[in-house]
């Protein structure tokens, strides 16, 4: 009888949301869809991100601020958490220290660079700037360049050009130029072309797998190798394994 009873009770009324609320709500998401597309708040945003890329790793700040506003989903800028994080650091540690041995040892005395890079020539034996290179190295270039370089432009990039095979290939090579001549300023020539061709090989990489936490690893190994290599007086005789 009691269960009869239960049966024949009117369902309990849904709460109405508040008017305000609904109007809030559509707000946001007015606002989140303009902020993902390419009218005036969302170029307003990318001129912005890309004018804060002076003060560095403030534009990946930015970059994160806008994907959490703009409700785009993580993954969209490579921030997928990955299955093992001690074997994705490992993979990052040694692809980049590796590819830092490539380019010094091999590419970069093909294309003519100075074994000594004189930008930087002045870490030789200063321990006092170890801990500033430190911060930028694994800081600015790890997380900030490549959350800028690879997750938000592949995002903002993909949006304009599509998914397509020659779209990944032209957003690659358009990164991997704006990466290069974000180098050119302070490394000048030497700087640019290396910048250009990890651009590629980090681009390409994540367009392949569209993951970035092992390519932050990777870049911020490739750049501490320079750094070790450097304050170790090194240069040279790396530059000169291959090619005397």
């Amino acid at each position: 009888m009691s269960k009869s009873f239960e049966s024949s009770r009117a369902p309990e009324p849904v709460p109405e949301i508040p008017a305000e609320t609904r109007i809030t709500l559509q707000t946001s998401d007015c606002c989140a869809a303009r902020l993902r597309g390419f009218g005036p708040l969302g170029i307003l945003a990318i001129l912005v991100i890309l004018a804060s890329n002076v003060l560095k790793p403030l534009s990946a700040i930015l970059v994160l601020l806008w994907a959490w506003r703009s409700r785009t989903p993580w993954r969209e800028i490579g921030y997928v958490r990955p299955k093992s994080w001690i074997i994705t650091v490992a993979i990052g540690i040694v692809f980049g220290v590796a590819f830092k041995f490539l380019m010094k040892a091999i590419v970069m005395p093909l294309l003519g660079a100075d074994p000594i890079n004189p930008a930087y020539h002045y870490l030789t034996g200063n321990r006092a700037a170890l801990p500033g290179m430190l911060y930028t190295m694994i800081v600015v270039a790890g997380f900030g360049e490549e959350t800028v370089f690879r997750g938000w432009m592949f995002e903002r990039l993909g949006k304009l050009f599509g998914s397509s095979v020659w779209a990944k290939t032209l957003i690659v090579l358009l990164t991997a130029v704006l990466f290069g001549l974000a180098h050119y300023a302070d490394q000048r020539l030497a700087g640019l072309e290396q910048a250009i061709i990890t651009g590629l090989v980090f681009g390409t990489t994540f367009a392949i797998t569209g993951r970035i936490f092992m390519l932050m690893v990777a870049h911020a190994a490739f750049d501490l190798t320079a750094v070790a290599i450097i304050y170790w007086n090194l240069e040279s005789k790396v530059a000169h394994l291959i090619f005397q």
